[in-house]
């Protein structure tokens, strides 16, 4: 169960950021109104909210995901693929040291973004991508297995409709995975239940599950309902602005 989450509301600069898609400029105004949206359905599952301040050195800096992997037995503190995106790791690990105490670190030239990093139980699903390099994913499989949980790498560089895995790829309980048609042939994901995303609702993939409900992105209502129909609650929450910014529902919270 978790109990708490980690957000940060995006600055003014936010369509400053880094972007693999071409949806159009997102709108700061509606992109607030989202981001409380999404902090209020974070609360009404029970979660309280460290709020950070905004960061306008960072404009990507509102995707709290990718800086940090947390975990019950472990915290560690990523290094972005971005460049751009690796001071974002300060204030982030300043709040951590106050719940974890000690933390673990991914170091150069290792690269980890959080948005490649699927939990499902005791096992992590670890991307390589643009982002997350070899030398990084090797780091953060070798920390995980020191308390005890095991990993397997997914190889999603030749991938180009995702930017991380889990843009295609999500754990929603009871070795159920949310997986896009692209990555549903994989070994790795053997022996678990798969449920395809429809192509035309491939952004609907990231879904995050969150105690007792799976949160979805809104406007996507086959996959939603399937959802349903396999006995899950589900809670739709707005995403067009951050989508427009490669990023989704995962993205925006760290969650412990």
């Amino acid at each position: 169960m978790f109990t708490r989450a980690i957000v940060r509301p995006p600055g003014r600069n936010f369509a400053n950021g880094l972007t693999t898609v071409d949806l159009g400029t997102p709108d700061y105004e509606i992109a607030l109104r989202q981001h409380d949206a999404y902090c209020e359905v974070l609360k009404s599952l029970g979660l309280a909210l460290t709020i950070l301040q905004v960061d306008e050195r960072y404009p990507d800096s509102t995707f709290v995901e990718d800086t940090a992997i947390l975990v019950e037995r472990v915290a560690v503190i990523t290094r972005p693929g971005a460049t751009s995106r690796r001071g974002e790791i300060n204030s982030i690990q300043t709040e951590l040291e106050k719940l974890f105490g000690e933390l673990r670190f991914i170091k150069e030239p290792g690269t980890v973004d959080g948005g490649d990093v699927c939990e499902a139980g005791d096992h992590f699903f670890i991307g390589l991508s643009e982002r997350t390099n070899e030398a990084g994913a090797e780091q953060l499989a070798s920390i995980l297995a020191g308390f005890e949980y095991t990993s397997s790498f997914v190889d999603i560089r030749h991938i180009k409709s995702i930017l991380h895995l889990k843009s295609g790829l999500s754990y929603i309980g009871e070795r159920q995975l949310v997986v896009i048609d692209d990555l549903a042939e994989m070994d790795q994901f053997g022996g678990y239940e798969l449920i395809r995303v429809e192509p035309e609702e491939q952004y609907a993939a990231n879904c995050v599950l969150v105690n007792d409900s799976v949160l979805v992105a809104a406007g996507y209502p086959s996959f939603s309902s399937r959802l349903k129909t396999l006995g899950h609650r589900t809670v739709e929450v707005e995403m067009s602005e951050f989508q427009k910014m490669d990023g989704g529902l995962s993205c925006l919270s760290l969650r412990l």
